[in-house]
């Protein structure tokens, strides 16, 4: 997760980028491994050659060979490489999405099929762009994680997967032009390290609206931008926009007495691309969840709502949008009470409890649920029953 570990705004965005430039050494060793093997077949086809060279000058040249051909492979049995042959196996992440992630059979199906068929593409003809929208809590960044997970064995700490902040990257809307110029190098310099590279944008909902346009050039069907290929990178988008119109289908289905596993992506797809490039307001979503009025309902907000009326979130009327960049829009549909209890049983059997029902059932009540009346869906989601389970373990 090597962009959250340089501080705040423009000074912590400036010291990540100074990180990249160590993995070119990456690309040195593979020239070094090209010629290594160039070297050892002259030597192998010229006898007579080798016989002219003193012993103390063939012994330091081979040496040297060795050294660049067998060196970063010994090197990359140890630390992480990017170019390393580590197989994506389809059945391991569709467990991992299996057993982490609850209540999301779209999300799953997308993630799965999405993944698996782009890093098994030789040739992509752009990035994989994906765009994970829904409340807190529902399971966007543990996809994200799940995802890094299985493609780096570093998951999230890998050199190659970098998380950027809007709120702590790109606080002052005053330092877009600098965010911008800062952003473009530092995705240029990583994915010329490593072609493999992961970005992952949260808080997409509080990014300026433009500045990730400036990644648009990256996004697009370009063979090469200025010299570098990103066909092979893969970009995640993390937002709240849209969650709104995600909870409308949902509360529909339930409220008609369909399954929620009935819902297909064609019944939220399209509307949730539109409610996203039209969303002006980053405080709208948050308001609707916490108030648990009605989501059309928006006649009468709070003081704090209407003040951040006028802050246009990040994808408002953005050209990924409007020039169809971004691959797949993922909805995390709101959880429901026995979506709690399925993380509450995993949360203890990770911390080696026994699954205590009565516990269980506990703290899962403790949650609030929306709407007022119907209470349906938990407000915060899975996001603080880890919490909460702490008080009945805390001896």
């Amino acid at each position: 997760m090597a962009s959250a570990r340089g501080g705040t705004g423009s000074a912590g965005l400036a010291a990540v980028l100074v990180r990249g430039r160590r993995e070119n050494a990456q690309g040195g060793a593979g020239l070094g491994m090209k010629l290594g093997r160039a070297a050892l077949g002259l030597l192998l086809l010229a006898p007579s050659v080798v016989q002219a060279v003193e012993p103390i000058s063939l012994g330091l040249a081979l040496a040297g060979v060795l050294t660049g051909y067998i060196y970063p492979r010994l090197y990359c049995l140890f630390a992480e490489c990017c170019g390393q042959k580590r197989t994506l196996s389809r059945e391991a992440l569709q467990k991992d999405l299996d057993n982490k992630l609850f209540g999301q059979h779209l999300a799953k199906k997308i993630i799965l099929n999405a993944v698996f068929g782009f890093i098994n593409n030789p040739k992509p003809k752009k990035p994989l762009t994906l765009s994970l929208h829904g409340w807190t809590g529902t399971g966007k960044n543990f996809v994200s994680k799940i995802i890094a997970e299985n493609i780096y064995e570093g998951g999230l700490n890998s050199d190659y997967v970098h998380l950027f902040v809007a709120t702590l990257h790109f606080p002052h809307a005053s330092n877009i032009t600098l965010y911008k110029d800062q952003l473009q190098l530092w995705i240029r310099g990583n994915v010329s390290a490593c072609a493999r590279s992961i970005f992952i944008f949260d808080e997409m909902d509080k990014m300026h609206a433009g500045l990730i346009d400036a990644i648009k050039p990256f996004l697009d069907y370009y063979d090469l931008v200025d010299g570098v290929s990103y066909q092979k990178a893969i970009f995640i988008f993390l937002s709240n926009a849209g969650a709104e119109r995600i909870t409308d289908v949902a509360l529909d289905f339930w409220r008609s007495g369909k399954q929620r596993e009935d819902i297909k992506l064609k019944d939220i797809e399209h509307a949730l691309s539109v409610s996203v490039f039209n969303n002006k307001n980053k405080t709208e979503s948050s308001y609707v969840a916490q108030a648990g009025l009605d989501f059309l309902d928006l006649s009468d907000p709070p003081a704090s709502a209407s003040q951040n009326a006028g802050i246009i979130g990040g994808f408002w009327h953005s050209s990924l949008i409007d020039r169809n960049l971004i691959d797949y829009f993922v909805p995390f549909l709101p959880l429901e009470y026995k979506h709690l209890k399925m993380c509450i049983r995993v949360e203890m059997q990770s911390r080696g409890y026994e699954t205590n029902e009565d516990i269980v059932s506990r703290v899962a009540e403790e949650m609030t649920f929306f709407p007022k009346e119907e209470r349906v869906f938990s407000d915060k989601g899975c996001k603080t029953v880890f919490t909460k389970l702490d008080y009945y373990y805390d001896d």
